[in-house]
């Protein structure tokens, strides 16, 4: 099937905010060795992109929520059909679609976004000026925007340059290797550790899930995915670099403002803590509270017996009455004579 659909959306929406940003005023040559008005293009290809996939976002934190939710459920299949993989694998899977919820949704906004990167990794690829005329004109590029875009620098660095560029790659652009390579390794580890920011931010929050199949994309997303951009960063141009870290800095914005507005639902050993109060500062110190529930009853067993309930004393009534003869507590008290004989 062919993709050109996804090349020449991904090359109408820099070409227009390439627009705006000359006609406001942005210069198109360079500044500090950059082409600002092709940078900002691709900044707000990422906005743009992110302001159309923002209901995908909200689905997708609606089934992160509605996972934490069924975890205790989770947990006592798991218990119930220990060593029985396939039967829990069908009662999990009758489970979430009885509770409408989708396990995949969570990574639904990532895999939306793996065309346009790929669309962009290709849209740049093709910005090479040694190209015959009639390829510059493909994907709704005129002469004049291609070679603006083909000559566009960061720092002094090519656009469509990248870490593993062969001299003749680097020659056919004229840049400089050593400052490409310097220049594309920064943004390669800034790629990395914002990559591992953006899961890292989310577990926290959240937690680790009890499924395993859950707990594995956990860890795929928080250490598998960075770890594999220390080597396939050294494969995408600068400008598609440019792309990744501006996304990773839009979803850390994101999902940091989603998380305020809605908590999520703290678990602990599967049961919703959410609405549970800090401990007072008695029951840290090991003080038994009055209102606190017995150990083996309270809240969830059976109700403590109630203490014996002791009367109090009144001493007034037990003191001897004014005029009365004093009461000799001994009297009456000595034990009988034994019998003689």
């Amino acid at each position: 099937m062919s993709l050109d659909w996804i090349y020449n959306a991904i090359s109408w929406i820099l070409l227009r905010w390439h627009a705006l940003w000359d006609a406001i005023g942005v210069p198109d040559g360079r500044v500090l060795g950059t082409n600002w008005a092709w940078i900002l293009a691709i900044i707000f290809l990422v906005v743009t992109l992110r302001i159309i996939l923002f209901p995908v976002f909200v689905k997708q934190i609606k089934s992160q929520r509605a996972m934490q939710a069924l975890q205790p459920k989770v947990k006592a299949l798991q218990e119930k059909h220990k060593g029985d993989r396939e039967t829990l694998q069908k009662e999990m899977m009758e489970l979430y679609r009885t509770e409408k919820a989708n396990p995949l949704m969570g990574c639904l906004p990532m895999f939306l976004q793996i065309p346009v990167f790929f669309g962009l990794f290709h849209v740049l690829q093709h910005l090479d000026p040694s190209i015959s005329e009639k390829y510059k004109l493909l994907y709704g590029w005129s002469l004049e925007q291609f070679d603006s875009a083909a000559n566009a620098h960061l720092f002094n660095a090519p656009i469509s340059a990248k870490f593993g560029s062969s001299a003749a790659e680097l020659a056919a652009v004229d840049a400089d290797g050593t400052t490409v390579k310097i220049l594309a390794g920064i943004l390669v580890l800034i790629m990395m550790g914002t990559t591992f920011l953006t899961s890292r931010q989310m577990i926290l929050k959240t937690g680790w899930a009890e499924d395993p199949q859950q707990k594995m994309i956990q860890r795929l997303m928080l250490y598998g995915i960075p770890f594999s951009l220390l080597i396939s960063g050294a494969l995408f141009p600068i400008g598609v670099v440019i792309y990744w870290v501006t996304n990773n800095l839009f979803t850390l914005a994101q999902q940091q403002w989603v998380l305020r507005k809605f908590p999520p639902i703290q678990m602990n050993n599967g049961k919703n803590t959410s609405s549970a109060r800090p401990a007072s500062s008695g029951a840290r110190a090991g003080i038994k509270s009055p209102v606190q529930p017995a150990r083996a009853g309270g809240l969830f067993g059976r109700k403590p017996a109630p203490e014996p309930v002791v009367p109090a004393v009144d001493t007034k009534a037990l003191a001897p009455k004014p005029g009365a003869k004093p009461v000799n507590p001994k009297k009456g008290t000595r034990p009988a004579n034994k019998p003689k004989g």
